[in-house]
C-alpha cells in the first residue's frame, strides 16, 4: 500500500476529509524523513503555495491524532515530526551536525526500568532524543 493510499485510508477509516492541503503536509514529512513545521511547510509549499505555517499545523495535529506522524523534541526550537513507523524508535541527535539516527527503542530499555524502579517515573520513549556526537563528528 502505497503513503497515499494509507493516507486516504486512515483519514477516510477515522471520519476526515482527505484533502489536498492534508496530502502536501503528509508527502512533505515523508520526503523529508524529519522535518519541522517550517521545512514541512517549505515543502508542502512546493505542491501548493497557497498554504500556511497555521495550516501545516493544524493538518500535523490531524496526521498525528491517526497516527500517520509523530514529533519528537530533538533540540531547542519547534518539534520534529516523522512519518509513525511500524517500529517505535529513539532519536540520536549529533550536535554538531545536526544528523539524526535512529535506534530500536530497546536499546534504552535498562535505562527505562531503571527510571521506573528507582524513580517510579514512566519515560514516554516516543518523544525521547539523546544529544551528541556521531561516528563522523567525534
Amino acid at each position: 500500500m502505497s503513503a497515499g493510499d494509507l493516507l486516504s485510508d486512515r483519514l477516510r477509516d477515522r471520519g476526515f476529509r482527505v484533502t489536498m492541503q492534508r496530502r502536501a503536509v503528509f508527502d512533505a514529512v515523508v520526503a523529508l524523513g524529519h522535518g519541522t513545521p517550517e521545512s514541512i511547510l517549505r515543502k508542502a509549499q512546493e505542491v501548493d503555495a497557497t498554504l500556511n505555517l497555521s495550516t501545516v499545523y493544524r493538518n500535523l495535529e490531524v496526521l498525528e491524532d491517526i497516527d500517520l506522524v509523530r514529533h519528537a523534541h530533538l533540540g531547542h526550537g519547534s518539534p520534529t515530526y516523522h512519518v509513525a513507523h511500524e517500529h517505535r524508535h529513539l532519536h540520536l541527535v549529533c550536535s554538531v551536525c545536526n544528523s539524526i539516527v535512529e535506534v530500536p527503542v530497546e536499546t534504552a530499555d535498562s535505562l527505562v526500568e531503571l527510571l521506573a524502579d528507582r524513580h517510579q517515573f514512566a519515560v514516554d520513549i516516543d518523544h525521547f532524543a539523546i544529544q551528541g556526537r556521531c561516528a563522523q563528528c567525534r
